[in-house]
């Protein structure tokens, strides 16, 4: 279904949210990580918010680059999706790498936010209820950010990258919510399939098991529906005319890398325009993925943003 973010409002959007939630939905877990503990490092704040959606207060990171200090000027974000296991450990090495970018002039400044999506939740709102990712995310932290920093607060100032567990989210919300992302940055995503039957279930069908029991109330066509894959299906059209930029990106080596392929090419039968790559040696690591795009990462991010490249981004370092 299209969003409507930006003619609703997102006090409007709340509001659907909460309303069209299924009278049998438990109450959101208050005992679920929802803050995280605090990461130090340079120019990274941590915030939070007390959310109407869960009732507790929720956290996120933000880096804000040194150019935000020394001018009055609204700044984009980029909104940035952990892996399976929660973001924490993440945030200091990818503050670093986009600090580092951003200084030396390959990236343009942005803030890059941090979401704590909780560990293991699929960015989906649970069937039951229990953990409303998914509306806590679009509806309470995308606002506060806009609230708390400088930010250029429309679609065209916002980009959305995630990897691994992050990369699916960030290809179910960002196909799902068209109005709100300008850049849409898909990394080593997955499970993609809808079987859910891929290398990595077959590694850890216990992880397997606990996504589809606290996810999905061990219902396989939940699991379907909230699948980037049926998404696709259902919003095509809405990302066409949109005119979101979408990028897709897996390392060579990476068990993901079929899973990824096929996705690549289900949006090529849908007329979705996107850039795919894949990168030679690189497995399931962010670090190395992100580093291995060269100097098509900014070249992304410019074209999310509505940036000129720079002469340098002209070609790409990765084929």
């Amino acid at each position: 279904m299209r969003s409507y973010v930006v003619a609703m409002g997102w006090a409007a959007l709340a509001a659907l949210f909460l309303a069209a939630a299924p009278s049998r939905a438990a109450s959101p877990d208050r005992t679920l990580p929802w803050s995280t503990v605090e990461v130090q490092a340079p120019r990274v704040e941590y915030r939070t918010f007390d959310s109407r959606v869960v009732g507790v207060k929720v956290s996120y990171h933000a880096y804000v680059p040194r150019a935000y200090a020394g001018t009055a000027a609204r700044f984009p974000v980029l909104y940035w999706l952990h892996g399976t296991e929660g973001g924490v450990a993440g945030i200091r090495p990818l503050a670093r790498f986009f600090d580092d970018a951003i200084e030396a002039g390959r990236v343009p400044p942005m803030i890059v936010v941090f979401v704590n999506g909780l560990p293991r939740r699929l960015w989906a709102d649970s069937k039951d209820g229990a953990s409303p990712v998914e509306t806590v995310f679009v509806t309470e932290v995308i606002p506060d950010v806009d609230r708390v920093f400088r930010t250029k607060a429309a679609r065209e100032g916002r980009v959305l990258e995630g990897f691994s567990m992050g990369g699916y989210g960030a290809a179910r919300i960002g196909l799902k919510y068209p109005d709100v992302f300008a850049g849409m940055s898909i990394l080593a995503g997955g499970p993609f399939d809808l079987e859910f039957a891929g290398p990595a279930a077959q590694r850890d069908p216990a992880l397997r098991g606990q996504l589809l029991r606290e996810v999905c109330g061990n219902d396989m066509a939940y699991f379907r529906a909230i699948s980037p894959t049926e998404i696709l299906a259902a919003g095509a059209a809405a990302a066409r005319a949109a005119g979101t930029v979408v990028r897709l990106a897996v390392g060579r080596l990476d068990a993901t890398w079929d899973l990824n392929r096929r996705f690549h090419e289900r949006m090529l039968e849908l007329g979705v325009a996107h850039e795919y790559i894949e990168v030679p040696g690189v497995g399931h690591d962010t670090r190395a993925l992100l580093e291995g795009l060269g100097v098509g990462n900014g070249r992304f991010y410019r074209r999310s943003l509505g940036l000129a490249d720079r002469p340098a981004d002209d070609r790409d370092s990765v084929k």
